[in-house]
């Protein structure tokens, strides 16, 4: 692992960060190609690939699933990924798989700060920190909450195997380096790395700090509008996926694969980002959230969060998600005779919720950007004593909420902290202390 990013480093990988472009279009069937000619028409698979490529599929979902929900890619690289020596257990770091075994699940609300800054040299995937999650990585089922702290570009390649990795930046951009192209993400956008896919973090700042939903279960895809109709919440068009671009690089790379729970690493005599062409609807993608197409109501009541919806994980039963990624956006409040905070309630579903910037409408102090906090199924939640007191005497006319970009992992069963996290200094051990104080106004 090398030191701190020199500054040379994060210069030109900002300057090609920001001249990059894109392919369009959430699970369309995209192709591209970095040299003319490298991707083969009319078949999958010839006799000779292109330019004595080698040709090889990518499948992220099982081969007989429908085809609406079927993910795969056809890549077409200098080397087959099966050119490696074997993989030898290497440490796990701060990074914890379920089954979540280490404590048990804490009915109580939960609330950290930040994470503390990280030791020089530290890359983003040695900055990884495993808060919680539920299900069973070998079952493909659940999910894991992660965050990430960083100071250091990655010299090595990564791949989990265990699920997709959907990156909340909080502080610092990061140069996505993936096997089909390079992606940029900044704060308040989301970057979508496939499970399996191989790819390297560099950094575009000083330092890099965010938030990681691991998904065990079925591929994120956009939700079902309903009544809503054909338009809203995110757009298809607005997700950016790369275009072709590899690493033609002889001499030692680490590779490090996380496979049910464990890392492990082997050196590569070449970079496996050796895709010089491919095809297909099983990439990664940046989306920004600034154009999230907020849906609220515009007579009275605070509609159910769910409208907030931006990708979901669906399960074995309608419209219970394995996990939600939700987003409170920038959006103007109308509601008549309207509590318009997000309301008291207590949920089946568990969620974690995290803070880009700015500050969440329904939590005064304590909320902070880089924080998170933890409501388990049926913990009762909602504003704090301050939000209630002047929401409840505010006077109603339309208000923008600009002041804070927010978002949500939500997800069907109950989320088991690390003991990393259920012991960390970093843990707010008052956190109940936001609801004191809110007084009886029963007068019957």
């Amino acid at each position: 692992m090398s030191g701190d990013q020199p500054k040379d480093d994060r210069d030109n990988a900002r300057k090609l960060a920001e001249g990059l472009t894109h392919l369009t279009g959430f699970g369309n069937e995209h192709s591209s190609e970095a040299v003319p000619g490298a991707l083969p028409h009319g078949r999958n698979s010839p006799q000779r690939a292109p330019l004595g490529l080698y040709a090889e599929q990518l499948s992220g979902t099982a081969f007989t699933e429908p085809r609406a929900h079927n993910r795969r890619s056809w890549l077409y690289r200098v080397r087959p990924s099966a050119a490696h020596p074997s993989f030898a257990r290497t440490d796990n770091g701060a990074i914890r798989t379920a089954p979540f075994t280490e404590t048990v699940p804490d009915p109580n609300r939960l609330r950290w700060n930040p994470l503390p800054e990280p030791a020089p040299g530290t890359d983003w995937l040695a900055g990884l920190w495993t808060l919680g999650g539920n299900g069973d990585a070998t079952q493909r089922t659940g999910m894991a909450v992660h965050l990430y702290h960083a100071n250091a570009s990655m010299d090595r390649v990564f791949s989990d195997a265990d699920g997709e990795l959907l990156i909340v930046p909080e502080r610092g951009g990061l140069l996505l380096r993936t096997e089909l192209g390079l992606l940029r993400a900044e704060p308040g956008h989301i970057a979508l790395i496939p499970r399996g896919v191989r790819f390297r973090v560099e950094l575009l700042d000083d330092s890099a700090r965010g938030y990681v939903c691991e998904n065990y279960g079925a591929v994120f895809q956009l939700p079902d509008l309903g009544p809503i109709g054909a338009n809203g919440l995110a757009n298809a068009r607005d997700f950016m996926a790369p275009v072709a671009a590899y690493e033609d690089v002889e001499g030692p790379v680490e590779v490090v694969n996380k496979f049910c729970g464990n890392l492990w690493a082997a050196t590569y005599d070449h970079s496996p980002l050796d895709v010089v062409a491919w095809h297909g609807n099983y990439v990664p993608y940046v989306y920004d959230l600034s154009r999230f197409n907020v849906i609220g109501s515009i007579s009275y009541d605070h509609p159910d969060p769910s409208i907030f919806t931006v990708l979901t994980s669906p399960s074995d039963t309608p419209g219970l998600a394995g996990v939600d990624f939700v987003v409170f956006a920038p959006r103007w409040l109308v509601g008549e005779d309207t509590f318009r905070p997000p309301y008291f309630h207590r949920n089946v579903m568990s969620e974690y919720m995290g803070l880009i910037e700015g500050a969440y409408d329904a939590k005064a102090e304590g909320f902070v950007p880089g924080g998170g906090s933890l409501h388990n199924m049926m913990s009762a939640h909602g504003p704090d004593r301050e939000t209630f007191e002047r929401a409840s005497a505010a006077e109603l006319r339309p208000q923008k909420i600009d002041d804070g970009l927010a978002f949500m992992f939500e997800t069907r069963w109950p989320v088991t902290a690390t003991e990393q996290a259920a012991s960390a200094d970093h843990l707010q051990r008052r956190y109940d202390d936001v609801w004191q104080g809110l007084e009886r106004h029963f007068r019957p």
